[in-house]
């Protein structure tokens, strides 16, 4: 490693050390020459370069033909002096895992006449790919390459290997591709690709690797009975590909991986002809039955992942694939089977189960006790109608998913080897056994939504450096949570919502630095606000609704500290906590105020676990005046609810800075004051409830502006004035205002009289009245008298000029009162649309 090091700053600084031979005769004294003043053992210095990590040499020769500086933790602009270029014999050149800062790719690499393999993947350089080095094989994979597909890579006349997976090049695959008789390995995975792959891509007959998953390609696969003679691997998973699969695909004599999942192929799958098949995978499109029998005489078939919702299937005799003596991974998900067994399963290699969402019932079967029972690391049997199991046969199982069934009984503890284990959604009973503990790799753990009891054992607090995710909600776990989570604790989730949990927190939560969601809402949990969860760092979800929690949010510290800042999710709502509404905890939600950048890259909150996917984190919130059940968190969600507690005093200004708030809810506390205009400064509000509170003055008019605005609610308060008209405003029902009998204009039944003052133009300084001829404040005037009268005095002014009427605002009024008892003898509500 030493001189792996070494070989990376002796070439990209070369100011540290002399000048080299410009013959470039002898390779290793580019390498390893100092300054004049040294003198050099040629011999042992060939033999002393050539046996550093990353170098090979030509010993014959005495030339560096190869060069790995990949991972040489490399940063900043490409030097375009580097004694890189003084190696003229390099036939391979490895600089993947650098960051070059988006320097631009050198024309220098022109000077290696001999080479034919460049890496360039997760480099970060940016621009065009130079002309110069048109007889390379490039690989460019996660370069950050952005903009329009280059389409003068394809210019390059010798190439025969282009990888630019995972970069961000959008548009359309050129026509130019199909000229490139000569490649054998394409790889446009994970860009933003669209449109439909070129006819022409069926001249490249020479095409081994063929793969651009993860783009939005849409459109048929170009379709040619003797196409791509020498196919080994065919990957275009997570597109848009629709029409049926092309006939190529069960001829390709060399075929041995098919991924088309996540698609909407559709038609029937015909028999494959290939016996060299080692991998299909169908899944998530939406292609129908029946199984083809040839897929049981693949001997070769090693994975095998079937489409969901296969028409005409419905039981499958599981004994057929034993037939396959080498599966080890078999999907047969989201097909309403049933599966039976006559005899006992051969599977005994197998690996990875998934037959869920199906229809499986009853116990679990024997066979399915029996397949792997040694071998098999992961079983998915969720969503199906089981509904006992007496022991977990599988020796060295890492992932089992039992949720979403009927299950009963004493919960059964997986072996040791577990890493992940969900049984969610079912009907469990009794205490969990301390043995689960033993499990020292277990980094996924949900138990939500049984009937648990008993208290949790402490012993979770000694998972601390595996577990990650720790779900328990929805149980009847009473007692204290523990109170052992040691340093280095890994835990990211830990919702225990809705259980009997009494007493105060833990401050040994705090261990968790990595904690981003704390649901600890509907339980029986004594104490006041624990102020020091503010600073867990990454703490992003807090949830304490529904407790006895009392007190006041008031810091009495004059410290600046970043209380919550990365917070999003904020609900104290149902609780005992009174005092003003915590301004310091507002200031320093910089998440919300948009100061705090929002990490994550995915678009919803969770863990990922390489053998699970993303297993997405779940809370219930109030949601426009609903209780909703969220099984995904959107990462741009920003959420505060304080509602039915105790508050007072008035609503503070600095509300208006959390720019990026969704929803707010302050509901049934005892508010004071007005409704602050800064809330108008809250563009990405979409509910807003402040009913059952003492707030007194008119609803703001900058409300109206609100464009998400979808749900508002004031009622039960002591609001006065014209409500806000036009907008959302005008999709508000009369339940979000009433309660409030001072509020007028629609959609209440009460309209508003609007009289205007005479303005201070009307008399002149010497006392005389001034000619004043119609304008709008006359028919405004007339709003609440309807619009024909306004308009008609109007009229009057205009015609006469002499707008005595104008300082006699007395009789305006019992004119008014007047019509109003003359309809019909009742009493007209005085409400009038202009």
């Amino acid at each position: 490693m030493a001189s792996y090091l070494f070989l990376c700053l002796f070439l990209f600084f070369p100011h540290l050390y002399a000048s080299f031979s410009s013959s470039g005769s002898h390779s290793c004294s580019s390498l390893i020459q100092f300054k004049d003043s040294f003198s050099i053992n040629q011999k042992r210095m060939l033999i002393y370069c050539c046996s550093w990590d990353g170098v090979t040499c030509d010993h014959l020769n005495a030339h560096v033909i190869a060069l790995d500086l990949s991972c040489c933790w490399l940063y900043g602009n490409f030097p375009s002096n580097t004694t890189l270029f003084l190696l003229p014999h390099l036939q391979k050149l490895n600089l993947a895992y650098n960051d070059f800062n988006l320097s631009k790719i050198p024309s220098e690499f022109s000077r290696f006449t001999s080479l034919f393999y460049l890496n360039l993947s997760y480099t970060e350089f940016a621009g065009e790919v130079p002309s110069q080095v048109s007889h390379l094989s490039l690989s460019l994979a996660g370069c950050g390459l952005q903009g329009k597909f280059p389409k003068n890579i394809f210019d390059l006349p010798s190439l025969n290997l282009l990888n630019l997976l995972d970069n961000q090049l959008s548009g359309q695959i050129p026509r130019s591709l199909g000229n490139h008789l000569q490649l054998t390995h394409l790889d446009l995975s994970w860009n933003q690709l669209s449109g439909q792959i070129p006819l022409s891509i069926l001249n490249l007959t020479q095409l081994e690797y063929l793969r651009i998953a993860g783009n939005t390609l849409e459109g048929s696969i170009p379709d040619e009975v003797t196409a791509f003679p020498n196919l080994i691997y065919l990957g275009l998973s997570d597109n848009l590909f629709n029409g049926t699969l092309p006939s190529w695909l069960y001829t390709a004599p060399s075929l041995k991986r098919i991924i088309l999942s996540q698609n909407q192929f559709s038609g029937h799958i015909k028999e494959f002809q290939s016996k060299s098949l080692e991998m299909i995978l169908l899944k998530n499109n939406k292609l129908q039955g029946p199984l083809p029998s040839s897929i049981f005489q693949l001997l070769n078939l090693t994975y095998l992942s079937l489409p969901n919702n296969l028409s005409g299937v419905r039981v499958i005799e599981f004994s057929m694939f034993s037939n396959l003596p080498n599966l080890k991974y078999l999907d047969l998900s989201y097909n309403s089977l049933s599966l039976t067994s006559n005899s006992t399963s051969r599977l005994k290699s197998l690996e990875r189960l998934d037959l869920s969402c199906n229809k499986i019932e009853g116990k679990i079967p024997q066979w399915m006790q029996e397949v792997g029972n040694v071998s098999l690391t992961y079983l998915n049997v969720s969503h199906n109608s089981l509904t006992e199991v007496e022991y977990f046969p599988w020796k060295n199982i890492e992932f089992l998913d039992l949720s979403s069934n009927l299950i009963r009984g004493n919960l059964p503890i997986p072996a040791s080897t577990i890493n992940v284990f969900l049984i969610s959604n079912n009907s469990f009973t009794g205490e969990v056994s301390s043995l689960i503990c033993n499990a020292s790799s277990l980094q996924i753990l949900d138990l939500s939504h049984n009937n648990l009891s008993g208290t949790i054992p402490q012993c979770f607090g000694n998972l601390s450096d595996s577990l990650e995710f720790l779900n328990l909600k929805k149980n009847k776990f009473y007692g204290t949570i523990p109170t052992t989570f040691a340093k280095g604790c890994q835990l990211t989730t830990f919702n225990l919502n809705g259980n009997l949990l009494e007493g105060p927190l833990t401050p040994s939560i705090l261990n968790c630095n990595d904690l981003e969601v704390l649901d600890l809402g509907n339980n029986k949990i004594n104490d006041t606000f624990p102020h020091w969860l503010g600073s867990l760092p990454q703490l992003q979800v807090l949830v304490l609704k529904s407790n006895h929690m009392h007190g006041s949010l008031r810091i009495n510290s004059s410290k600046s500290i970043p209380f919550f800042s990365k917070i999003q999710i904020f609900d104290l709502s149902s609780n005992y906590f009174s005092g003003p509404l915590p301004v310091r905890y507002i200031n320093s939600f910089k998440a919300i105020i948009n100061l705090e950048k929002i990490g994550s890259t995915v678009s919803y909150m969770g863990v990922n676990d390489p053998r699970s996917g993303f297993y997405t984190y779940s809370i219930g919130i109030v949601m426009k005046g609903q209780y909703m059940e969220l099984v995904k968190i959107f990462t741009m969600w920003m959420i505060i609810d304080l509602s039915n507690n105790q508050f007072e005093g008035g609503i503070p200004k600095v509300i208006g800075k959390l720019t990026l708030l969704k929803g707010l809810n302050l509901s049934h506390n005892n508010l004071n004051g007005g409704i602050p205009t800064s809330i108008g400064n809250l563009t990405s509000l979409e509910w807003l409830d402040l009913s059952s509170n003492r707030l007194s003055g008119t609803i703001p008019n900058r409300l109206a502006d609100l464009p998400f605005l979808s749900s508002f609610n004031v009622s039960e308060n002591k609001l006065h004035g014209q409500i806000p008209q036009g907008k959302q405003f005008n999709t508000f029902g009369n339940d979000s205002y009433q309660g409030n009998k001072g509020l007028c204009g629609f959609p209440v039944s009460k309209g508003c009289n609007i009289i205007e003052p005479a303005p201070p133009n009307v008399l002149e300084k010497d006392g005389s009245k001034s000619n004043i001829t119609f304008g709008w404040k006359v028919v405004l005037i007339g709003y609440g008298c309807g619009v024909v009268f306004g308009m008609s005095v109007g009229y009057v002014v205009f015609k006469t000029g002499k707008p005595k009427w104008l300082v006699n605002l007395v009789e305006i009024q019992h004119e008014k009162k007047r019509r109003r008892k003359s309809k019909d003898g009742s009493h007209s509500n005085g409400r009038r649309r202009i």
